[in-house]
């Protein structure tokens, strides 16, 4: 077998391939008295039919059976001969049938070779810290979690839940799903459209409105897009939140005695926090580094990779759909609401990004840290009633543990990237840091 190859682009390579005929004519043979073995035809016992008969019924398609197969093997042979780091699978192009051999092209796609530049990279680090005020909050938080309503006779304001009647109308016309009775809304929670909570600030128990609105021009009911409203409202009750006391009840669902107290509770909720903090500096610096690494860099991607990402995203959010909405929900999902062109950018991205931080282990020789592994592990393990049970099960199960190595090696790539990168240290509260991570899990 004769090979040549000549590079197309930056990610593909072209493969002239010829095949000698005695190749293909040995395989022909051997297949003509196989099928011998096991035809059947008229006139003659399976097993006894002679070759020259198979070759006269069945010659042109087994041989362009053995044509066939002969490309599928030499293609990936050409592929290792020419020491191809390929990626998808070949594409056969111009197949021909000569005296001495057969001559085909073949078009792959292979593994883009990079040089990963580090210059005028700028990455922003943001610095955190708990303080008494943010684990007030939180214990705030948690009690709000675990509130009561009482009535009050004042106004109503935000943070307050009303219970209320609604009759909505658009040129003095009702509309479907524009009435409603008792029903209960917390104002401030944004669970209306724009305005209307605004519109029920300030009234009573007892109290008669009529507010106008006008529905988002992007509203999921195509008819009422874009319109303007008057919702004829009448307040049956005002509640003010009533928050429950630090109690023992209250200590006991957090596994506190009431001798150990609000202190004890306090310091459980500070190290959490602090847990959060150090997770949430970590995928940030994480974030703006590959975010810095990806712009800096121009990579030539092979379609196949995007295309292969592409799917890896599908099915990852259709496994999400299925997890939100169930097995019968799902059957009711049509794949075809989620076009390649949804998962296109990100993809990219995503597939460019693996191509750099490769390039960067590659180069720099970087093995993982087992001394951070275990340190993760550890870190992690200790918010669990029994950490060593914890460790023991990331330590024997090589899976689990192979993917706290994957985040280790990620974050000894970020590192080595810093030292070459300008870095800007920024403080942030606590809230806006986890503010923003929502939003670039989100994004």
């Amino acid at each position: 077998m004769q090979v040549t190859s000549e590079a197309v682009s930056g990610v593909a390579r072209r493969l002239n391939i010829s095949v000698p005929t005695s190749r293909i004519n040995e395989q022909f043979e051997a297949r003509l008295k196989r099928t011998a073995k096991t035809v059947k035809i008229n006139g003659f016992r399976q097993g006894k039919v002679p070759v020259n008969v198979v070759r006269r019924e069945y010659g042109a398609g087994i041989y362009q059976e053995v044509v066939n197969d002969i490309i599928r093997d030499t293609v990936f042979e050409a592929i290792q001969q020419e020491k191809i780091n390929a990626v998808g699978m070949p594409n056969i192009e111009k197949s021909e049938m000569k005296e001495d051999a057969l001559v085909y092209e073949a078009t792959v796609e292979v593994y883009p070779e990079v040089e990963v530049k580090f210059e005028g990279l700028e990455v922003e680090r943001k610095a955190s810290e708990v303080n008494d005020k943010d684990v007030d909050q939180m214990i705030e938080n948690l009690q709000k979690q675990r509130a009561s309503w009482a009535e009050t006779k004042g106004m109503a304001k935000k943070d307050m839940q009303v219970t209320f009647d609604f009759e909505g109308s658009v040129d003095g016309e009702k509309f479907e799903g524009g009435s409603s009775e008792d029903f209960k809304l917390v104002l401030g929670s944004g669970r209306m459209i724009p305005g209307f909570e605004d519109g029920i600030v300030g009234m009573k128990k007892g109290e008669e409105k009529v507010i106008d609105v006008t529905f988002p021009e992007d509203y999921q009911a195509e008819n009422l897009a874009g319109k303007a409203a008057q919702f004829k409202i009448t307040v049956k009750l005002v509640e003010k939140q009533k928050l429950p006391e630090i109690d023992a009840e209250f200590l006991k669902v957090f596994g506190l005695t009431e001798e150990e107290g609000v202190e004890k509770l306090k310091a459980d909720v500070r190290k959490n926090m602090e847990r959060e903090v150090k997770n949430g500096l970590r995928n940030q610096v994480k974030g703006a580094t590959f975010d810095a690494l990806v712009a800096a860099n121009e990579v030539e991607l092979p379609e196949s990779m995007v295309a292969q990402e592409i799917d890896r995203q599908r099915q990852q959010m259709i496994q999400q759909f299925t997890q939100q909405f169930g097995a019968q929900g799902a059957k009711a999902f049509d794949s075809s609401m989620l076009p390649d062109d949804l998962f296109k950018e990100q993809a990219e991205k995503s597939v460019k990004l693996g191509v750099l931080v490769s390039k960067v282990l590659a180069d720099a020789k970087l093995e993982v840290d087992a001394a951070r592994v275990d340190a993760y592990i550890q870190d992690m393990a200790s918010s669990y009633e029994d950490p060593t049970e914890v460790i023991e099960y990331f330590n024997n199960d090589k899976q689990q543990r192979a993917q706290i190595e994957s985040v280790i090696l990620e974050d000894q790539v970020v590192d080595h990237i810093l030292a070459s990168a300008k870095v800007t240290d920024t403080a942030v509260s606590y809230e806006d840091l986890l503010k923003e991570q929502q939003a670039r899990q989100q994004g």
